[in-house]
């Protein structure tokens, strides 16, 4: 078993040097003395991609064992194993199909909180101490996810999501039903709150290599970022004609197709790897798939994996370390003003002048088509930048990957959050509805490009420590900033004017990736070696 720090796999000489490094500056190790998976997570933001590399840097013994990419340039971490039953191992189809299932449950918890948007405004006029921006249930999606994170390390991924729906699709129900509205309150919040397991990072790094990851999270946070803005799209025109409730109708009728695939389609794909993998359930068939579905197979496997202390204390393992708090908070920033947004655009489309435009209910509802169109274009330019940044970067550093080469999306995306937030607060300002669409749309296009190259990034940084980047990262950008800033924006904005909020959010955001995307790309791998996690 290797238990050489990783650096000593670590070499500045170029490919051509190939033949000199073998000689002088790299061991050569024996396949019994290096332990791949050790060998990834230690790594830890550092790995050999290149197959040519890899000789250099293994030695020819472990290098002709490496597994590698179809077409045979990139070296597959984590390294699949020999068993069939390893998710890395799974067909192309049957991946695809899981990242589907996971889009839409993805889709689930936003698309839900935001039903209540235009529900908002409406309830706002019967009782006036209810303001659109108190949204406690922005708050409890962040919280939840925390709770949900920690129990799919220890029993596993298929029974915390299928709970998770099974329990929100419950209290989404009570909230359609419900005869007054405290009680309507509450089901909303419980919906939230046990709605939001944040699963996609996790099976997207369980059944695909590194080097698609990227590609993968794409999709699945095109999913989570667009689902709050197809609720106010379908229900403002539905809420203008029939009663409230069918709103939330739909939206039991959708989460209920997402459990059923879940039940049916879904398969736990959380694989211990490593030599002391534990032996497998011998029950199979129905009874197999009944007792993975319920947690009955993660709770025997649970004494295997993670103890409590472990999951419990893994977000504060990462949440600290600088590699990991300038982006998050950056991040933070970005992602949770344009929460805001979403929710107090309503109240800026529908308010009469001089506050707002004082458009009907139809034409409220149709703005919302805006960053839908936006999320579908971040998400065709994000596929091919990420894929080029992956491999031009590779190309760049001598066949290794570093963590760091993900952040360049960065510099894509922030200049476009810029122009898109001054854009949106002039057109709301002036009432110009040509400003407030282009200025939403270009934002929303740097949400989306930016929030996966983030995700990608902390993923990269942390392989042993999965579980502490989604429980800190709904913290920081839902319930720190997202939930705050619908409590002023409104009132800001009718004092001293759209342009000056948008912009000072503005301000903040790109301040914050000046200092945030430049230091951890200087001194990145300076992190990741002192503050190695």
């Amino acid at each position: 078993m290797m238990t050489t720090n990783v650096l000593d796999f670590q070499s500045n000489a170029t490919p051509a040097d190939d033949d000199s490094l073998k000689k002088e500056n790299t061991v050569v190790y024996s396949e019994e003395e290096v332990d791949l998976l050790a060998y990834y997570e230690e790594a830890a933001g550092r790995l050999v991609v290149d197959p040519q590399r890899a000789r250099v840097e293994f030695g020819d013994a472990v290098a002709s064992r490496l597994k590698l990419s179809e077409d045979g340039t990139m070296v597959l971490w984590p390294q699949p194993c020999d068993d069939p039953n390893d998710p890395q191992n799974w067909s192309d189809r049957r991946k695809a199909l899981h990242l589907l299932i996971i889009t839409m449950a993805a889709f689930v918890p936003d698309f839900d909180s935001a039903i209540g948007i235009k529900l908002h405004v409406l309830f706002s006029a019967c009782r006036p101490s209810l303001t659109t921006g108190r949204s406690w249930s922005i708050f409890l999606l962040g919280w939840g996810g925390i709770f949900y994170v920690m129990l799919m390390r220890r029993f596993g991924r298929l029974p915390v999501l299928f709970w998770s729906q099974l329990l929100s699709l419950g209290f989404l129900i009570g909230a359609t039903f419900a005869p007054d509205l405290p009680t309507f309150a509450a089901m909303r919040c419980l919906t939230a709150f046990f709605g939001y397991a944040a699963l996609g990072l996790f099976v997207v790094t369980d059944i695909y290599p590194f080097h698609l990851q990227a590609r993968k999270l794409n999709v699945w946070t095109a999913g989570f970022i667009v689902s709050p803005f197809i609720s106010p799209f379908l229900f403002g025109f539905l809420v203008a004609r029939a009663n409230w409730r069918w709103s939330y109708g739909i939206g039991c009728i959708y989460s209920a197709i997402v459990l059923t695939l879940i039940v049916l389609f879904l398969e736990e794909t959380l694989y211990d790897r490593g030599k002391n993998r534990p032996v497998l359930p011998t029950s199979s068939g129905l009874r197999y798939r009944f007792e993975t579905l319920i947690g009955m197979t993660g709770y025997r496997l649970a004494k295997y994996r993670a103890s409590w202390r472990e999951v419990i204390t893994a977000c504060l393992e990462v949440v600290w370390r600088p590699q990991f708090i300038f982006v998050v908070v950056f991040e933070a920033a970005v992602f949770g003003f344009s929460i805001g947004m979403n929710v107090t655009n309503v109240v800026f489309l529908g308010t009469p002048a001089p506050v707002g435009f004082g458009y009907n209910e139809n034409t409220v509802a149709g703005a919302y088509a805006t960053p839908m169109v936006a999320i579908i274009i971040g998400e065709v330019i994000g596929r091919f930048v990420n894929d080029w940044i992956l491999k031009f970067s590779i190309r760049r550093n001598q066949g290794f990957f570093e963590a760091e080469n993900r952040l360049w999306v960065c510099y894509l995306a922030m200049p476009l959050y810029l122009c898109g937030f001054l854009a949106l607060g002039a057109g709301v300002q002036h009432l110009n509805i040509a400003g407030l669409v282009m200025g939403w749309g270009i934002a929303e296009v740097a949400v989306m490009i930016n929030t996966v190259a983030i995700y990608a990034y902390c993923n990269d940084c942390f392989p042993r420590h999965q579980v502490g980047v989604p429980c800190s990262q709904p913290v920081y950008r839902r319930v720190i900033v997202g939930f705050s800033v619908a409590y002023f924006q409104v009132p800001w904005a009718t004092k001293s004017g759209a342009l000056v909020v948008t912009g000072v959010e503005a301000t903040i955001a790109i301040g914050l990736f000046l200092i945030a995307v430049p230091l951890v790309q200087w001194k990145g791998s300076y992190f990741r070696k002192r503050f190695a996690a």
